[in-house]
Parts: structure tokens; C-alpha cells; sequence
């Protein structure tokens, strides 16, 4: 479980199959980062949810 809820939000969208939504966190952590706004745990968390959370694919 990961301290930032982006991080968490990310993972479910990734399970859902969502890539709209997992882009639009990513850059949105990224915007953050780049501002400095936030550290880089949640960016870093970000990436070992990417490395170990694969995109589902979407039923329909």
C-alpha cells in the first residue's frame, strides 16, 4: 500500500485497464515533481507501480 493516493488511484487503473486515466495521473505527478510541489517518493512510487502492475485489458 503506498502513501500517496495518486499512487493508489494509478495501480486501479492500471487493474481496471484504464490507460486514459493512468496517463493523466502520471502527468499529473510529473507536473507536480517538475513544480516541486511534491518529493520524489511519489514519483518513485509511481514508477515501481508502473514496473509491477501491468495494464489490464478492458472487457467490453
Amino acid at each position: 500500500m503506498s502513501k500517496h493516493p495518486s499512487v493508489e488511484a494509478y495501480i486501479a487503473a492500471r487493474n481496471a485497464g484504464n490507460a486514459d486515466a493512468a496517463s493523466r495521473i502520471v502527468a499529473e505527478v510529473t507536473a507536480r515533481y517538475e513544480t516541486r510541489t511534491t518529493d520524489g517518493s511519489e514519483l518513485a512510487e509511481l514508477l515501481d507501480a508502473n514496473l509491477t502492475t501491468p495494464l489490464a485489458s478492458k472487457e467490453r
